[in-house]
C-alpha cells in the first residue's frame, strides 16, 4: 500500500504541476511534471505486483482526484464550498471502501 500511495502523491503534484507548466510552453515546470508523471506511474506500477488492478487503479486515481481537489483549494484558490468537500470525503470513503473489501492479491509478484 506505501508504493500506491506514494505513487498517488506523486500524481497530485504532477496534476500541480500541469496548472503550472502553462500548458507545457514552461520548460521547467514542463520538465518538472512529467518527471513527476514517470515517478508516479513507475510507484503504482511497483503497486501493482501486490494489487489486483481493478482496485489498484480505483485506489490510485481516487487517492490523486481527492489530493488534486484539496490542493487546489488550499494552494490554488480553487472555489470552496460544502458541496465540494462532501463529494471530495465521499470519494476517500469509497477508496476505503474499496480497499477494505478487496481480497488478498493472488497474482504473482515479481
Amino acid at each position: 500500500m506505501v508504493w500506491m500511495i506514494t505513487g498517488a502523491m506523486f500524481e497530485i503534484l504532477w496534476a500541480i504541476g500541469l496548472k503550472y507548466s502553462d500548458g507545457f510552453t514552461d520548460p521547467f515546470f514542463s520538465t518538472l511534471t512529467i518527471i513527476g508523471i514517470i515517478i508516479s506511474f513507475g510507484f503504482f506500477t511497483k503497486a501493482l505486483t501486490v494489487v489486483d488492478i481493478s482496485t489498484g487503479y480505483a485506489i490510485f486515481t481516487g487517492i490523486g482526484a481527492a489530493g488534486t481537489a484539496v490542493a487546489g483549494m488550499i494552494l490554488l484558490g480553487d472555489s470552496f464550498d460544502i458541496k465540494k468537500i462532501f463529494f471530495v470525503l465521499l470519494l476517500i470513503t469509497g477508496v476505503i471502501g474499496l480497499k477494505l473489501s478487496s481480497e488478498p492479491y493472488r497474482g504473482e509478484a515479481t
